[in-house]
């Protein structure tokens, strides 16, 4: 039983997305530290990462729960299929931001007083697509917090280096997350909900997303001009851009076959190789 149901809790969080920020956290303590950040720091940054994920995303579920039970593609997340009840999520969501507070505890001191800047758009987020069609661009300056964090956890300030990643990092998942939410136009205009599609329609939402991710791309290049790295770093960035350009041929607006768990999966690789080639700049 209890087993079963922390499968349950780990459905309802998707803990894999943490793919998505934690690889990032990690980069801005490397920046941060010129490659060299100290390994309890390491592990309280992901501590802290995961476990605010973690709460974001039930909050997020727990918002939309009204929505997603009307929606046949979504039943197999644990709150709509009546596997995790409400209360149960609520003692879940306090229960991480506990660990969260605990966790950032750990770290310098101005951490802690910056908490409620990172906290608070994660919280905020989920109630965003119910006014504004930029509700993607909300959650990537949410996630942007966790770079954020890695990086003055590590460094202790906030310069050029760490805010030019917050933004490839809110712009690449703001992105990807509007061509995600493309293919629920016509159910948000039937529910009054807002996306990038839904303001602009699809095909232009996609136009925009090509463009914002060769901006992303950019300001990677450019972060890693500003910090000197490697040209290692610059394979992977490049590997990143290859993975971006493939998603935008076999992805449009009035094709979503190839929107499925692969597409999740291409853009952690995204992460995943910025990040590891910008650890073995520095090796």
């Amino acid at each position: 039983m209890i087993v079963e149901k922390i499968k349950a809790h780990g459905n309802n969080i998707a803990w894999w997305h943490t793919i998505f920020d934690l690889p990032f956290a990690f980069m801005g303590a490397l920046l941060a530290t010129h490659g060299n950040p100290e390994p309890i720091v390491l592990f309280w940054i992901a501590m802290a990462v995961s476990t605010g994920r973690a709460a974001a995303m039930a909050i997020d579920n727990l918002a939309d729960l009204e929505f997603d039970k009307k929606q046949d593609r979504l039943s197999y997340r644990a709150m709509v299929s009546g596997k995790i009840s409400k209360s149960e999520a609520k003692i879940f969501i306090g229960i991480m931001f506990l660990a969260m507070i605990f966790s950032v505890a750990q770290l310098p001191p101005i951490c802690m007083k910056l908490l409620p800047i990172a906290a608070i758009p994660f919280v905020i987020y989920p109630f965003t697509k119910r006014f504004t069609g930029l509700c993607h661009f909300f959650l990537g300056f949410a996630i942007s917090m966790s770079p954020a964090g890695g990086y003055i956890a590590a460094g202790g300030s906030i310069d050029l280096p760490m805010i030019l990643l917050c933004s490839a990092v809110a712009l690449w998942i703001g992105t990807f997350d509007a061509m995600y939410g493309a293919q629920d136009e016509e159910f948000d205009r039937s529910q009054n909900l807002h996306s990038l599609a839904v303001s602009i329609g699809g095909k232009r939402a996609f136009q925009i997303s090509k463009y914002l991710h060769s901006l992303t791309i950019l300001i990677f290049i450019a972060l890693g001009v500003l910090e000197n790295l490697s040209s290692i770093y610059f394979v992977g960035v490049g590997i990143a851009a290859i993975v971006l350009i493939y998603q935008h041929r076999i992805i449009s607006y009035n094709d979503f076959s190839n929107l499925n768990p692969s597409y999740f999966l291409r853009n952690g690789i995204v992460s995943t190789v910025i990040v590891f080639c910008t650890f073995l700049s520095y090796a």
